[in-house]
């Protein structure tokens, strides 16, 4: 309970998620362990933007794993195919992935509900089918090759140096969500999620507003594809499946909507999942239905604000 209300406190949060950042490399003996930790801070990146856009604005999108997908594809291609140096094609990569949510965005997010949902859903396999179909880009169902990162002529194969990039690009991502969360722009995401009409009359653009979280959720997205795809070495449409948007979606409801923290542990109980149902992988789905079941049953709004509510203050 104390870590809890640690957590509760973004500051302090902060502070102690950089301390087990700093502290989990010594509990790993191994390459596999570094992978599966990497990948724990990739989801947990996703999962950080995408609760700006549900837990603060209200918005559900089921195609996040499109802008995940995207990025990875848009900087393999532009560094494989066309020759640039990673360090051009990476936020090259995010700058198309912002356009593209910028143009989809005012018309999506005039929906609400059910027909955002499906909106959204259509885009993120849209993304998919253009990723497959396109095989003289995108290589196809194979996948394609993706350059590694390199820091001068040296390129970048060691898993320790890649979690400790991605650690503070995680680190640095949470800091920037509970800035805006504080700021005036957090202030009337949550003036539109509480009623829009309500918002609309005392000033709010609720349109305009929508459409900037949902850029910024877009691009935190890609930049976790566009470091997936150098990080592996190789890309697949797989990554933009419509299964790992229902996955980002579920690490943010079961860590607690609204929650920064509760976003990264919802990614990270989700994410070493499979490892402790190895072996068993049929029932990896009924295991985390099951989960998925007793949250939204007993703990409706999540792990991290449910048990909040047991100790005072705080409300990350």
């Amino acid at each position: 309970m104390g870590m809890l209300k640690t957590l509760r406190t973004p500051r302090m949060g902060l502070i102690v998620v950089a301390l087990i950042l700093a502290a989990a490399p010594l509990a790993f003996s191994n390459p596999y362990q570094y992978d599966v930790a990497i990948h724990v801070l990739l989801n947990a990146m996703v999962a950080v933007g995408l609760n700006l856009l549900m837990g603060y604005a209200g918005q559900i999108s089921l195609g996040h794993a499109g802008f995940f997908g995207l990025g990875a594809y848009v900087t393999a291609v532009l560094s494989a195919n066309y020759g640039w140096p990673v360090y051009l094609s990476m936020p090259a990569a995010l700058v198309v992935v912002a356009i593209l949510a910028f143009l989809v965005a005012r018309p999506i997010l005039r929906l609400s509900g059910h027909y955002l949902a499906m909106a959204t859903l259509g885009l993120g396999i849209l993304i998919s089918i253009v990723l497959r179909t396109e095989a003289g880009i995108t290589g196809g169902p194979d996948g394609m090759m993706a350059p590694p990162l390199s820091v001068g002529d040296t390129p970048i194969y060691d898993e320790r140096y890649w979690y400790a990039l991605i650690a503070v690009l995680l680190l640095i991502t949470v800091w920037l969500a509970l800035n805006l969360i504080d700021s005036p722009v957090g202030r009337a995401l949550r003036a539109v999620h509480g009623s829009e009409v309500a918002a609309e009359v005392v000033g709010v653009h609720t349109l305009g507003y929508k459409v900037l979280i949902f850029v910024v959720s877009a691009v935190l997205a890609a930049l976790a594809g566009v470091l997936t795809a150098h990080y592996s070495g190789f890309v697949t449409p797989d990554l933009a499946n419509f299964i790992y948007s229902i996955e980002f979606v579920t690490m943010v409801v079961l860590g607690g909507m609204a929650s920064t923290y509760g976003a990264l542990i919802g990614a990270v109980i989700l994410t070493l999942l499979p490892q402790f149902l190895t072996g068993v992988d049929e029932l990896e789905m009924m295991v985390l239905g099951l989960i998925l079941m007793v949250v939204v049953i007993f703990m409706p709004t999540g792990l991290v604000p449910t048990l909040g509510r047991l100790m005072p203050g705080g409300r990350r």
